[in-house]
């Protein structure tokens, strides 16, 4: 019983790591242009 506590935990920790990272990228602007690197990759300018 105590191995599903420690288990239960742990996943919540990771979950909040994964979770933070995310709001961290969203907010450092990841996502703002997400069309634009694709057609940089395309055309050559």
């Amino acid at each position: 019983m105590v191995v599903i506590l420690w288990l239960l935990g742990a996943s919540l920790l990771v979950a909040l790591c994964g979770l933070a990272v995310f709001f961290w990228s969203v907010r450092s602007g990841q996502y703002e242009d997400l069309k634009g690197a694709s057609e940089r990759i395309l055309f050559d300018d």
